[in-house]
């Protein structure tokens, strides 16, 4: 990918422009169909967010009806189990992890069909907003292999074992109001008002000190690994005492205005 402000490749482009970011996967005429030159470009852009001054970073697609409909078939078919291994699995998953390690707030955009890995991408992600006329699933099994970019273990963390399997081995679609019933995304909007339920996360994150939404965004991910919230709530505390964000929020609240958080 170049180092231009808006940057990527004929398939993907990272937009770092203001607080809020955008990765887009850009391959409509594919169904955005992952390869793994996008993977890689994907592993790129999000490292590229992670050090950028964002607040939000959103992951969206390119086209119309269909996010991402995951790995493209027709190029992993032939490959060797060592080239699976090595140039699918292991790229796909170094990918995504990227995402999900970026330090602000990330929000999958889903306003089309989620399907495989277009899906894990979007399970890599904070959050997950989606529109009301299109479906997510894991159909791997169908083809005689299995979610191999995380699947396994971000979607029981969301839905649950029993969910989880309903959807990887019985190869259930969920819509949009099942996958909000189920905790699988976090909001539903109808199409045409997908970019205004956008921008009101958007500033919903924003109104919080950027330092704080990080280190609470690490809380959480700590905690769910096993840290202590004793120990790592204490940690951070500490630390977010000697920022000045903290310094402002306590002003603000005193005089009774917004805070103007600078993320210091």
């Amino acid at each position: 990918m170049s180092e231009s402000p808006n940057h990527g490749s004929a398939t993907l482009s990272f937009d770092p422009s203001g607080e809020v970011a955008t990765i887009t996967l850009d391959r409509a005429a594919k169904l955005n169909a992952l390869t793994p030159a996008m993977l890689r470009d994907l592993e790129v852009a999000a490292r590229a967010a992670d050090d950028s001054p964002a607040r939000v970073v959103l992951v969206r697609t390119a086209g119309v009806k269909v996010f991402c409909v995951g790995a493209d078939i027709t190029m992993f078919g032939g490959l060797s189990p060592v080239e699976m291994w090595r140039d699918w699995i292991t790229v796909g998953h170094r990918a995504l992890s990227a995402i999900e390690a970026i330090r602000c707030p990330t929000i999958a955009v889903i306003d089309g069909l989620a399907f495989g890995g277009g899906l894990e991408l979007a399970l890599a992600c904070d959050f997950r907003i989606m529109v009301t006329d299109t479906r997510v699933a894991l159909p791997e099994t169908g083809l005689g292999t299995v979610p191999g970019w995380g699947g396994t273990g971000r979607l029981p963390a969301l839905v649950g074992a029993s969910r989880a399997k309903e959807m990887i081995l019985a190869r259930r679609e969920v819509g949009a109001d099942l996958a909000l019933a189920w905790g699988l995304v976090n909001d539903v909007t109808a199409p045409e008002a997908l970019e205004e339920c956008v921008e009101g996360w958007c500033a919903r994150i924003r109104g919080g000190g950027p330092v704080a939404v990080a280190l609470a965004k690490q809380l959480v991910t700590a905690t769910l690994d096993g840290a202590p919230a004793s120990v790592v709530e204490a940690l951070a505390g500490g630390l977010s005492v000697g920022t000045a964000d903290l310094a402002e929020g306590v002003a603000a609240f005193r005089a009774k205005r917004t805070p103007e958080f600078t993320g210091r």
